[in-house]
């Protein structure tokens, strides 16, 4: 929509800005927008960059122009050169011609096209897909060759684990510079409560995916697959993805 609404401002650069009653047999030069500069480049050219500015919002989100989104500064651009084309045809009354009333409808349909892109969902979806997260594996999901998550190359899991280039600490205390991963243990392992109660909440089973969320010394906090979090003691023979 904003792309056509930039094809029919160009084209109606193009045509009569005014319409003249020539006499029979007079050469009557009809002047075209390109003839005012004031003209082309706040309605013409103006709108044209603005069709530039909102597509490329959509293309590239998040980029900024004088502090302003990219399509936001577009679309204030596109509701400047509606103004002027708007102002302009009323000031020249009857004597519009196809490239005055051309240009009022293609900025029109400019404007319209800019607002909506922000306020309609089918319109948000970016040109270029952002880069997708990729798919979660689900749980239980046997990979081949064993544990590996997802397809790669097993790494058994002992205490004392180093996570970002630091140990783990050795108390009970939260690991620092630790990244979640997934694991799978080899056998059936309960789950107690993080508040240390020596009720298992729930029991790890062998051939099923679960989170890693933290680190506290040699144990892990493990995420279950209804999302209930955990203390895994026993961590050894564990199987990282």
């Amino acid at each position: 929509m904003v792309i056509g609404a930039a094809v029919v401002l160009f084209i109606a650069s193009f045509l009569d800005f005014l319409s003249v009653d020539c006499p029979s047999g007079a050469d009557c030069p009809v002047p075209n927008a390109w003839d005012s500069l004031g003209t082309v480049m706040s309605v013409y050219l103006g709108g044209i960059i603005a069709a530039g500015l909102v597509v490329a919002g959509r293309a590239m989100p998040g980029r900024k122009v004088v502090g302003m989104d990219v399509a936001q500064f577009g679309t204030a651009l596109s509701l400047f050169a509606l103004w002027t084309i708007l102002w302009t045809v009323i000031d020249i009354a009857g004597n519009a011609g196809a490239g005055a009333i051309l240009g009022l409808l293609g900025a029109l349909l400019l404007a319209a096209g800019a607002i909506a892109t922000p306020l309609v969902p089918a319109l948000k979806t970016p040109l270029v897909g952002a880069p997708r997260p990729q798919a979660a594996q689900p749980y239980g999901a046997q990979q081949q060759g064993g544990y590996g998550y997802p397809g790669t190359q097993q790494q058994p899991y002992g205490q004392q684990q180093q996570f970002g280039g630091r140990q783990g600490p050795q108390g009970g205390g939260p690991a620092q510079d630790f990244s979640p991963f997934w694991f799978a243990v080899p056998v059936a392992r309960p789950l107690y409560a993080e508040d240390g109660s020596p009720t298992p909440i729930a029991e790890l089973a062998p051939g099923t995916w679960y989170l890693a969320v933290d680190q506290r010394g040699p144990a892990l906090v493990a995420q279950t697959q209804d999302g209930r979090r955990g203390v895994l003691q026993d961590t050894t023979g564990i199987q990282r993805g």
